[in-house]
């Protein structure tokens, strides 16, 4: 049995009113257009009616006279002119006859000079001879008027029946009668017109039922066919979970705003999985960095609690467990600002700056180490090297660069850095003749906390952090940057990267919040 939650849901659904909206605009169009086609039907008719009057008109006024009649005591009178063998003359004659008034300026009918009757016909007398009043009014009007006057009226007959009446003026002539105007009034009965607009109004009033009815059902299953990529995209929504991310909905290439929509929610899919993967790849390296120096300061302690017996050796285990756990705060704080930087939180500020005179500040303050090393460290540079850049950010990218070149690069060898300023972009490149880093290693360079085999045992805390790289990376992708690796074992490696030497106009990078993938 279907529940009343189940009405409830189908009378909410977006099918469902979709499907209504359909129907009602249907039923507004089909009423309209139906309403439109019956008022041009009805001007059609009447105008037909009209055309057919003012041929009567015309024809009454070739067939009858106002004139004085000798036989008839030089009365006044109304007389037809027709050939009575003539089948066509006689037929118009008579068609004419049947609805008619004659009658003078001041409303009294004058006789016909045949039957010496008053020229009003049967059936004219039937829908209401006019008054004398009304009569002396029009005649009036249309002596003075300038403007002709709509001719034509309407009235009914004693059984409801509609005639369409076409009146006006008609100037006596002949026999010696005195130029004057007399009222004429012709008649026709428009009742085939008027059945015709019903039987008209009753097929559209049994038409638009069944066509709303029609429109109801086909609107329905349109609505049901183009929600079906929605319902595909919701029911993949209740699929994706955090295991799952990698679920994308296919689309139909159709190019229609549908098709924007799955595009749309798979890019949201790609961007909710990015994160996840740095929320788990920010656990797995707090885990797995946090466990040494965690383990260390655990063991040092239990050394000391255990085994201690005198102050220096209480001491010793202390000055231990605060060297690890300054190890430990910054691993989290580089762990942070690293996470911070991939997903967007950090806002690059640029500016314009000569980068010469950067890299020779930097290179400056680099040179007692690299002297303390027995590594020989020099710049190449040109005159001047403008960039739109976060000066912050360069100078951690050039300062692990070259960190990371003398710490791998042996006694009495040497550290290159040099500038060039190409037509598209500034090339920056870091090169040193160390020990160089295997083929297969370099596509995980910029990962975090990888170490190459074979380069010796892990940084001290003075070498850092094993996340110098991944900064790099990171920087570069920010400025809308590339960084190639050239490397050689045994030879040396060479960084080259290449900055935008015009500004990118925004400050806030997307890039910035996708994870750096060299």
């Amino acid at each position: 049995m279907i529940r009343k939650r189940d009405f409830r849901r189908l009378f909410r659904g977006l099918r469902f009113r979709l499907a209504i909206s359909y129907a009602v605009l249907f039923t507004v169009l089909l009423t309209g257009v139906a309403l439109a086609f019956r008022a041009r039907l009805a001007s059609a008719l009447d105008n037909q009616i009209q055309e057919e009057l003012n041929a009567d008109w015309a024809a009454m006024k070739g067939y009858m006279r106002i004139e004085q009649i000798p036989d008839f005591g030089n009365r006044i009178c109304s007389a037809w002119y027709y050939d009575e063998n003539d089948p066509d003359e006689t037929t118009i004659v008579l068609d004419i006859r049947k609805i008619y008034m004659v009658a003078d300026q001041f409303g009294n009918p004058i006789p016909d000079s045949v039957t010496h009757e008053p020229s009003v016909s049967t059936a004219y007398d039937d829908i209401g001879v006019d008054k004398p009043a009304d009569i002396r009014k029009k005649v009036l009007e249309a002596i003075a008027s300038t403007k002709p006057r709509n001719p034509f009226g309407d009235r009914k007959t004693s059984k409801g029946e509609p005639v369409k009446i076409r009146s006006g003026i008609v100037y006596s002539e002949g026999h010696g009668a005195p130029r004057a105007p007399y009222y004429v009034a012709i008649g026709a009965s428009y009742a085939d017109n008027v059945k015709t607009l019903h039987a008209y109004t009753w097929i559209f009033a049994g038409v638009i039922p069944g066509a709303l009815l029609l429109g109801s059902l086909l609107g329905y299953y349109m609505a049901g066919r183009a929600l079906t990529p929605v319902l595909a995209v919701t029911q993949a929504a209740q699929r994706i979970s955090g295991t799952n991310l990698s679920m994308r909905i296919p689309t139909r290439d159709a190019g229609d705003e549908l098709d924007y929509l799955i595009l749309t929610f798979n890019r949201m899919i790609e961007r909710l999985e990015a994160s996840f993967q740095q929320m788990r790849q920010f656990s797995a390296d707090v885990s797995h960095e946090l466990r040494t120096p965690i383990t260390a300061i655990r063991g040092q302690l239990e050394v000391a609690l255990f085994t201690a017996e005198t102050t220096d050796q209480y001491r010793e285990a202390m000055f231990n467990a605060l060297t690890d756990i300054d190890r430990l705060s910054q691993i989290v704080r580089a762990l942070l600002l690293l996470s911070q930087a991939e997903s967007g939180q950090i806002v690059l500020q640029k500016s314009r700056l000569n980068l010469c005179e950067v890299v020779d500040d930097l290179v400056e303050q680099f040179q007692i180490p690299a002297e303390a090393a027995g590594v020989r460290l020099t710049a190449q540079l040109p005159p001047e090297c403008s960039a739109e850049v976060d000066r912050v950010q360069i100078e951690r990218m050039i300062t692990n660069l070259l960190s990371n070149a003398l710490k791998f690069t042996p006694e009495g060898g040497a550290v290159k850095m040099s500038l060039q300023v190409l037509p598209q972009f500034v090339e920056l490149v870091v090169e040193d003749n160390g020990r160089g880093i295997a083929t297969e290693h370099l596509p995980h360079i910029f990962d975090r906390f990888y170490r190459v085999p074979g380069q010796g045992t892990a940084p001290t805390p003075e070498q850092g952090l094993g996340l110098g790289l991944s900064f790099v990376a990171w920087i570069v992708k920010a400025h809308n940057g590339k960084i190639e690796v050239e490397s050689t074992p045994g030879k040396g490696t060479r960084f080259i990267i290449r900055l935008p030497n015009e500004g990118v106009g925004s400050d806030t990078m997307e890039l910035a919040s996708q994870p750096a993938n060299f």
